[in-house]
C-alpha cells in the first residue's frame, strides 16, 4: 500500500493513497476514482476502510459522490483543479529529530536482546503518561489507565463502540474542535451545540436545559483551553460546570489536545479537578507537541470495560517509536520543547494579528488567545471559501473555514488563520492573498446587484 508508517490505522493508508491519485489527476490524470470494491482489492483491506477512507475525503470537500457512478474529484473539470484543504497544515517537525534518534538507538539494543519488544513500548509510554497526569495521592493514574491508539478518530471510534453511544445524544461546546465534529458524525451521533455566553464560555443555562430535557448520555468540554478561540476557561466556571455535572451523571470527554500550547503554560485546575472520576474521560494526543510522526492518541479512564475494549481492538503501533515517546516523557525532553513551542506560537500569533490589523483594519474581529496555534477571526464581509483557498494556495497563510467547527451552519463569517513559520514578507503576501480575493468577491456582487 506504499509507504505506510509503521502502525498506521488502516483508513489512513487508503486515505494517502487517494490523495496521490488526486494530486496525479490534478496534473491531467482521469478525474474518476477507483470504486469501493476496485480499491478493496487492490490495497487487500476491507470494503469499511475503504468507505472511511472516501468518507473522509469527502467531508474534506475534496471528492464527491455520484450515485450509480462512483466517487469523483472535487472541482475536476472546471479547468485547473483547486485544491481545498479542510483540515490544518502538517506541523512541522519539531522533536522528530530526537526521536528517530532515540528508535534507533533501541532498534540496536533489540538486536542484541533476546527478550520480547512487542508490547514494551505501550507498557512504557502508558506509564510515562501516567506519570505525567498524576498530581498527588489522590489524584493520581496508572498505566493500566491509560489506553493508546494510532490517532484521534480511532480512538473515539473505539470509545463511543466500547460505552454503546453511537447513535445517541452529546453536547458540545460550540466553536468545537473539528477533529472531534468529524469523528463523532462518523458514529452516528446526534451532536447539540452549547453556545458560547458573554464572557466566552459554554452557555451553563443552556447546558443545564439541554441536560434537564434531552437523553444526553456524553459531553465533550476543554481541559482548560478552548479552541478554535484560543481562550482560557477559568477555574470558577469549571467549578460550576462540576457542580452541574454532579446533578446529572453522564460521560464527560475532557479534551485535553491543546492544553500544552497554553502561552503562559497549563493553569493548574483542570476541569477535570471537579467532575466524578468515575464518569471521566481525559484525550489527549502526541502530534502537537512531538510532530507529525508522532500521531498517537490516548485517553484516561479509570473504566474497566473501556480497558479491555482497547485490548480486544489490539492496535498495531510501532513498538519502538512508543517507547521512544516514553523516554522522551520521562528525560523532560517534550517539556523542554514546549518551552520553545509555547514562546514560538505567541510570537506568531501576534505578527499574524499585527498583520490581519495592518491590511483588513475594522474589516475583521478578534481576541488574542492566550494559546494554540490558530486565530479565530470573524470578517464583516461574506466570505466565499472557494476562492479563499484558490488565493491562499501555496502561500504561508492557511485557512480553515468556521463552518468546519460547527455542526449547524454556524460560523459562516469566521475563519481560522494559522502561520506555520518563514519570513514576514511570505506572511504579508499571504494576508494581501487573502484580502485581494475578498477585494474581488466584493467587486462580483455590486456588479451582478448594478
Amino acid at each position: 500500500m506504499g509507504r505506510a508508517a509503521p502502525g498506521e490505522f488502516a483508513y489512513r493508508q487508503v486515505y494517502r493513497y487517494l490523495e496521490t491519485l488526486i494530486d496525479q489527476a490534478a496534473g491531467g490524470g482521469p478525474c474518476r476514482l477507483p470504486s469501493l470494491r476496485t480499491l478493496s482489492r487492490r490495497l487487500r483491506v476491507s470494503l469499511a476502510t475503504v468507505q472511511s477512507a472516501y468518507g473522509l475525503l469527502e467531508e474534506e470537500g475534496r471528492v464527491h459522490c455520484l450515485p450509480r457512478s462512483g466517487y469523483y474529484i472535487q472541482n475536476a473539470g472546471k479547468g485547473q483543479a483547486v485544491n481545498t484543504p479542510r483540515q490544518p497544515p502538517p506541523m512541522q517537525p519539531l522533536l522528530e529529530r530526537a526521536l528517530f534518534g532515540h528508535e534507533r538507538r533501541f532498534a540496536r539494543q533489540r538486536d542484541r536482546s533476546v527478550e520480547p519488544w512487542e508490547a514494551l513500548g505501550s507498557t512504557r509510554l502508558s506509564s510515562a503518561v501516567a506519570e505525567r497526569y498524576t498530581r498527588s495521592s489522590s489524584q493520581y493514574w496508572c498505566g493500566d489507565d491509560v489506553q493508546l491508539a494510532p490517532d484521534v478518530p480511532a480512538l473515539l471510534e473505539t470509545l463511543l463502540a466500547a460505552l454503546a453511544l453511537q447513535g445517541g445524544t452529546v453536547l458540545v461546546h460550540s466553536p468545537c474542535c473539528w477533529q472531534v465534529l468529524r469523528a463523532l458524525t462518523r458514529a452516528g451521533m446526534r451532536v447539540l451545540e452549547v453556545p458560547l455566553d458573554a464572557r466566552g464560555n459554554p452557555d451553563l443555562h443552556t447546558l443545564a436545559t439541554l441536560l434537564g430535557s434531552e437523553p444526553v448520555s456524553m459531553l465533550v468540554m476543554p481541559s482548560c483551553l478552548g479552541m478554535p478561540q484560543g481562550r482560557l476557561v477559568s477555574p470558577y466556571y469549571q467549578q460550576q460546570l462540576g457542580l452541574l455535572l454532579g446533578e446529572h451523571p453522564v460521560w464527560l470527554l475532557e479534551n485535553d489536545l491543546d492544553s500544552e500550547l497554553c502561552y503562559n503554560g497549563p493553569p493548574k485546575k483542570r476541569l477535570r479537578d471537579w467532575v466524578d472520576p468515575r464518569w471521566l474521560l481525559v484525550m489527549g494526543a502526541f502530534e502537537s507537541t512531538v510532530g507529525g510522526e508522532a500521531p498517537y492518541a490516548y485517553l484516561l479512564s479509570k473504566d474497566a470495560v473501556l480497558a479491555k475494549a482497547f485490548s480486544e481492538r489490539a492496535f498495531r503501533l510501532a513498538p519502538l517509536r512508543l517507547q521512544a515517546l516514553a523516554y522522551m516523557l520521562g528525560k523532560g525532553e517534550v517539556e523542554a520543547q514546549l518551552v520553545h513551542l509555547r514562546t514560538n506560537l505567541q510570537r506568531r500569533t501576534h505578527c499574524l494579528a499585527h498583520a490581519l490589523e495592518g491590511q483588513f483594519g475594522q474589516q475583521v474581529r478578534f481576541e488574542m488567545p492566550q494559546g494554540g496555534h490558530m486565530l479565530w477571526v470573524c470578517f464583516r464581509q461574506p466570505l466565499v471559501w472557494d476562492d479563499i483557498a484558490a488565493a491562499l494556495a501555496g502561500s504561508a497563510l492557511h485557512a480553515l473555514p468556521g463552518e468546519q467547527f460547527s455542526l449547524q451552519g454556524r460560523y459562516s463569517q469566521y475563519l481560522a488563520l494559522m502561520w506555520q513559520e518563514g519570513l514576514p514578507d511570505d506572511l504579508h503576501q499571504g494576508v494581501e492573498r487573502l484580502a485581494q480575493a475578498l477585494e474581488q468577491r466584493c467587486r462580483r456582487r455590486t456588479r451582478l446587484s448594478s
